[in-house]
């Protein structure tokens, strides 16, 4: 929250606080005077009786306000009387004849101040009833979230106790994490650094791919720096009014100069930092006012002491080059996605957060997971608690994640899919093709898994499982790879005579790949170095760019696509017709068990006969959850033990 906000809200309510305070006061002091009047209240006599007196001579004086008659008797007792509403035009001559002292009230008048108060209670009133429905709509006109706020930044400033995470909770991102580190050291003790003569660095732009640990590590920032942490989405900034985006920034670096040193935290800062004059406004939209006062915000004529600005996005390449200049973001960190070191730092962390696990390879995961970002691994983890949970079992245990990371490769598992015989056996062909022709082939990644149980929208899947993370693409591979795509198709053909639409997924893949090797990469002999499309001149409008090659070269590129799928076809091809035994045996463990590992395939390849699937054993006894009297009812459903 706002510190001004809070201060506002503060001050309003102890304002109403008083208010109830002095009125209950107020009522009990009335309180006590009416119990005090009402002791010397004057004695009541009806006017029968003050008339009976008058003329025995037993009134003194009287005083004559209307109809009410008040006096004292000839004893010194104070009386009080109320007059019929009738004439009684000898009352007065019988006051004079026994010597009453008779004396009248003025009429009352309001004093200036009590008509100023009739006048102005309406006024006060509304002034009143203003400001509570401002209070309820947060805290005023300038306050969080009131109409009027619009103009005020949507930066929350969180405290000290509010982020639990640390660098120890960030893991598989070590350069990333020490660039940062630095910057918290600075903060803990600027003088290790300025008797060097270096500065603290303005402004970090972290990069990277979703789920790479951009906003945790910013997090882990606000955790150890001790420092007031402001967090704004780029999103906040602008809204439908102009100019509010430009206001917003004032306000929050206007904010974050009172509490220097601190540090301001922008996620996604792409939805206001993208190339200006990219947009349909012209150079004066919205989006571009927020992006300059920005610039001047962070580098500008007025400088920013102690006011570190740190941003997140995923899509740099869109971002303005002002914006990118040292001065205002001094340091780019890459965060890329963990290697297979990082992941297994990765999964350490989220595995401590498991209450029990009971015989987890973390290498063996890691190496299993090629690709995955930190977000992923986390699901991960929590994929496996779930089924651990499922099956009733007191611990999470490897056979959960093995089941965890297939459904997160390649989908649920669609049992109740009714398949005829004949489209199993075709698919078991199908898949059977990939996997072999991805066997014999050298420099291949080595075939993990092969099923025939549907998942997801695939019928069956062939998983090849790299030894190690991939960093560039050769071509002797990649010929290998569109051989492999091929191995499904010509399966079908050479063993069960038909083609099916399940190879057109293969298909298209393999002509991306074949076209981008001879138009991106240049490895085609015969069309040279040369780059044949240019993705930099699509336009906004329709994808229509200005033509990088003639026609004759697009044919020469074409004819060299063509000749690339064929060859590769046929090398598939002679590989399937010289191995169908092995096909054969292949589909025949692929139809009697739908699931075939890494194991059974290299039995099956050097002409063994495949041994049956391996039954799991769990390790740690599974809950018995079945009644064992009184009515039977459905067991409880499990639950994780809280973290």
């Amino acid at each position: 929250m706002i510190e001004l906000d809070r201060n506002g809200n503060k001050a309003l309510s102890d304002l109403f606080k008083n208010a109830v305070l002095w009125l209950v006061i107020l009522g009990v002091l009335v309180l006590i005077f009416s119990n005090v009047s009402d002791r010397n209240q004057p004695t009541a006599m009806n006017y029968s009786e003050f008339v009976a007196a008058v003329n025995a001579g037993q009134i003194k004086q009287v005083t004559i306000d209307g109809e009410r008659i008040r006096g004292e008797k000839s004893n010194g007792s104070e009386f009080e009387s109320i007059r019929p509403a009738v004439q009684d035009p000898e009352l007065m001559p019988n006051l004079i004849k026994n010597n009453v002292v008779v004396e009248g009230t003025a009429p009352q008048r309001q004093s200036i101040l009590m008509q100023l108060l009739i006048a102005s209670f309406p006024v006060l009133l509304i002034i009143l009833l203003f400001m509570f429905f401002m209070r309820n709509m947060g805290g005023g006109a300038g306050g969080k979230n009131g109409p009027m706020s619009f103009g005020k930044s949507k930066a929350k400033m969180l405290s000290e106790d509010q982020i639990k995470v640390t660098f120890t909770d960030v893991a598989g991102c070590d350069e990333a994490k020490q660039e940062v580190v630095e910057i918290v050291d600075f903060l803990k003790d600027p003088s290790k650094f300025k008797r060097l003569g270096a500065s603290i660095p303005k402004g970090v732009l972290m990069v990277g791919p979703p789920g790479t640990g951009k906003t945790l590590l910013a997090k882990a920032i606000a955790g150890e720096a001790k420092v007031p942490f402001f967090s704004i989405s780029g999103s906040d900034f602008v809204e439908m009014f102009v100019g509010v985006g430009a206001s917003r920034v004032r306000d929050m670096f206007e904010q974050a100069k009172r509490h220097a040193p601190c540090i301001i935290f922008i996620d996604e800062i792409d939805a206001v930092g993208r190339h200006r004059g990219s947009g349909t406004g012209g150079g004066n939209d919205e989006r571009e006012q927020t992006l300059n006062q920005m610039l001047v915000e962070m580098d500008g004529f007025e400088g920013n002491e102690g006011i570190i600005v740190i941003a997140a996005t995923n899509r740099a390449d869109v971002l303005d080059k002002a914006l990118l200049r040292p001065g205002r973001f001094d340091r780019q960190v890459m965060v890329s996605l963990p290697d297979i070191k990082g992941r297994e730092q990765i999964l350490n962390v989220h595995l401590k957060k498991l209450p029990s696990v009971t015989g987890v390879d973390v290498k063996v995961l890691a190496r299993g997971t090629p690709g995955f970002s930190g977000a992923q691994l986390a699901n991960l983890v929590n994929e496996a608690a779930l089924f651990a949970a499922r099956r009733n079992k007191n611990t999470v245990d490897m056979h959960d994640f093995e089941d965890a990371k297939d459904k997160l490769y390649m989908g649920p598992e669609r049992k109740s899919m009714v398949i005829r015989e004949e489209e199993r056996r075709a698919t078991a062909y199908h898949e059977a093709g990939h996997a072999i022709v991805a066997e014999i082939l050298p420099g291949t990644d080595p075939v993990h898994k092969v099923t025939i149980m549907p998942r997801g929208w695939a019928l069956g899947v062939t998983w090849q499982l790299p030894e190690h993370d991939q960093t560039s693409h050769y071509k002797d591979k990649m010929l290998n790879e569109l051989s492999i795509l091929f191995g499904g198709r010509i399966a079908e053909e050479v063993f069960i005579n038909q083609m099916s639409t399940g190879a057109s997924n293969d298909f298209e893949r393999a002509t991306k790949m074949a076209r981008a090797m001879v138009t991106k990469y240049g490895m085609s002999d015969k069309m040279g170095v040369m780059v044949y499309e240019d993705d930099s001149q699509q336009s906004f409008m329709g994808g229509l760019g200005s033509r990088t090659i003639s026609e004759a070269t697009q044919l020469e590129v074409d004819r060299e696509v063509r000749r690339i799928l064929d060859e590769q076809y046929k090398v598939a091809r002679d590989i399937l017709e010289n191995n169908k035994d092995i096909a054969h045996a292949m589909v025949k463990a692929l139809l009697e068990w739908e699931t075939i590992d890494r194991d059974q395939i290299r039995d099956i390849m050097e002409g063994r006969e495949p041994q049956p699937p391996k039954v799991y054993i769990a390790e740690n006894p599974v809950i018995d959850v079945t009644p064992t009297d009184g009515p039977e009812v459905p067991p409880p459903l499990p639950s994780l033990p809280k973290v």
